[in-house]
């Protein structure tokens, strides 16, 4: 079931924008649909909205040229009953005062205040996620991550102080890239380019719930900015080859759970079995090891040798302590 309809979709999007305006022109049209449609949109939604023989006849041709509405006032909008209660769910989720603020949510509690909600968080139960997590709660994390939020829209340069994973203090000027939130782990992290003296000197990553201080020093990086380049700088020389067994679902969940990473797989006709080529980034290189090893038996990671190494010892030390905890359960 779908809890927004068409109705809430990019044409009809691109439709209430232009029709809210009331005056608009040929060139605003191509241009809202270029910016807001599919690629292949332009080929044919001009010729519906901009009168001609085969329009929806939502407008018509002023005296000036211009395109005016046919409607008096603009398209209203109208929820339903479940668009309110899936409403009224997400306001009980703490992440969306990081994108939300206080005055806001407090109207929209006000709005919906008879509303039942669609689902409260305490039906959930996550089993395979870690208990500690980004503290939304706490005011000095929501405005730090509105200060990188903006920054990563607007390219702006930030000073940041934050505590590395090795518990070391770091303090910079960065320009950040691209934000990422981890499901899994519940984290959200940022992208960036450490600056020396203006200029790129290194890339990295910052785990958001580490950062201690923020500094919007105002200044905008003018370089061009390639995502594309920044991966492949950091990017695996030697790529993860991992053989995947067809038991138990196992490709699908596999391909699920890499979605998006960079890959190459080729399928076994005879046993099913697909041999994949992951590229990842170096720094993720131990994450990635953990994300292989949950998939236990029906996975082999084939190599390169390192991480078929670190993956052995990791089954072998694993081994040990359910060794020592067996032995526990039966001294008891």
């Amino acid at each position: 079931m779908n809890i927004f309809s068409e109705i809430y979709g990019a044409y009809f999007r691109i439709l209430a924008q232009l029709l809210e305006a009331g005056t608009t022109d040929d060139k605003t049209v191509r241009e809202r649909i270029m910016k807001e449609g599919f690629r292949d949109s332009i080929l044919f939604l001009p010729q519906k909205l901009i009168p001609g023989r085969e329009d929806w006849g939502l407008f018509r041709r002023g005296s000036d040229g211009s395109l005016k509405r046919i409607t008096r006032s603009a398209p209203p909008k109208i929820l339903t009953g479940l668009q309110r209660s899936w409403l009224k769910a997400k306001l009980s989720d703490p992440r969306i005062r990081l994108f939300m603020e206080e005055d806001a949510l407090a109207e929209l509690d006000r709005r919906l205040e008879n509303t039942e909600p669609l689902y409260r968080q305490e039906h959930f139960r996550i089993t395979d996620r870690p208990t500690e997590h980004d503290p939304y709660d706490d005011p000095e994390y929501i405005a730090n991550f509105r200060t990188v939020l903006r920054a990563v829209k607007e390219r702006r340069i930030l000073e940041i102080g934050f505590v590395s994973g090795k518990g070391n203090r770091v303090f910079g000027s960065f320009v950040m890239l691209k934000m990422e939130y981890s499901p899994r782990h519940d984290r959200s992290r940022v992208y960036c380019y450490q600056l020396k003296s203006g200029r790129i000197s290194s890339s990295g990553i910052i785990n958001m719930g580490r950062i201690r201080f923020v500094r919007d020093t105002g200044e905008v990086f003018r370089e061009e900015i390639s995502m594309e380049s920044y991966f492949s700088s950091r990017k695996c020389s030697s790529p993860a080859v991992v053989r995947v067994t067809p038991e138990r679902n196992a490709v699908e969940r596999f391909m699920l759970e890499f979605a998006s990473f960079e890959k190459h797989t080729v399928r076994d006709q005879g046993t099913g079995e697909h041999t994949v080529e992951l590229w990842y980034d170096q720094q993720d290189e131990t994450e990635l090891l953990i994300r292989l090893l949950s998939f236990g038996p029906v996975i082999e990671i084939m190599g390169p040798e390192r991480l078929r190494a670190q993956a052995r010892e990791r089954v072998r030390r694993q081994a040990e302590l359910l060794e020592k905890y067996d032995g526990g359960w039966k001294n008891d």
